[in-house]
C-alpha cells in the first residue's frame, strides 16, 4: 500500500514524521507498504511549526492516478494558534480538506494525527462518526457532527483519527497492526524502544 503523509507550511514535525518512521521501519521489515512525504501542490520546500525544513517526495497524485496512495495522513500543528500556517490556516484554505476529501471519495483510507483531524472535519469527512484530535482542539471538534471520544487512536474503517502529537505513533502502529500484523507492529515498536499506548 501507498503512503502518503502530508507536509504544508507549519505542519507539527512529530505529527508527520513520527507516522514516516513507523512505516519506514515496517516495511523495512516486509510489510507491503511505501512511505512519502507529500504535498498538495508543487513545493521544494516546506517548513514545519518548530522551524524543520523538508524538501517532500513530490506532490500528492491525482485521486484514482495509478500512484495514488491507499492511505492520506494529514498532519495537525497550528490549530489553536489561528496563525497564517498550520492546520487552521490549511482549513480555511480549503486546498488540503479537499484533497483529503477527494482521496476519500476514491477509495483511499484518511488519518489525522493530531489537529489533522479537524483537516479531515473541514472535509466533512467526520460527520457522524467517532473521532478524536488534540486536547487542546476537543471543543473545536465538538461543535462539529463528530462523535468525539477522548481516546488515543479511533478507527472508523476508511477514517482513523489520533490524539495529540505522539497519537500519531500510535495511529501508525496501529494501521501497520491492522493492514499486516500485529507481531511486525510490535517489532517496529521494540525497535524504535517506544511503549504503545
Amino acid at each position: 500500500m501507498r503512503v502518503a503523509v502530508l507536509c504544508y507550511e507549519g505542519f507539527d514535525e512529530l505529527d508527520a514524521v513520527g507516522p514516516y518512521e513507523v512505516f519506514a521501519e515496517a516495511t523495512s521489515r516486509g510489510a507491503d507498504l511505501s512511505v512519502r512525504l507529500l504535498t498538495v501542490r508543487d513545493r521544494d520546500q516546506v517548513t514545519a511549526a518548530h522551524g524543520l525544513r523538508v524538501e517532500p517526495d513530490g506532490r500528492l497524485p491525482d485521486p484514482g492516478a495509478p500512484d495514488a496512495p491507499g492511505l492520506v495522513v494529514a498532519p495537525g500543528g497550528g490549530w489553536n494558534d489561528r496563525t497564517d500556517t498550520g492546520a487552521w490556516a490549511e482549513a480555511e484554505r480549503g486546498v488540503v480538506p479537499d484533497a483529503l476529501a477527494s482521496h476519500h471519495a476514491a477509495g483511499a483510507v484518511v488519518a489525522g494525527v493530531c489537529t489533522g483531524g479537524m483537516l479531515l472535519s473541514r472535509a466533512g469527512l467526520l460527520t457522524g462518526r467517532p473521532a478524536t484530535t488534540h486536547h487542546g482542539a476537543l471543543s473545536d471538534l465538538r461543535e462539529t457532527d463528530a462523535e468525539v471520544r477522548e481516546e488515543r487512536v479511533v478507527d472508523d474503517c476508511d477514517v482513523v483519527t489520533a490524539g495529540g502529537i505522539t497519537s500519531g505513533l500510535d495511529l501508525a502502529l496501529h494501521f501497520v497492526e491492522r493492514e499486516e500484523s500485529a507481531d511486525l507492529a510490535e517489532a517496529v515498536a521494540v525497535n524504535m524502544e517506544y511503549d504503545r499506548r
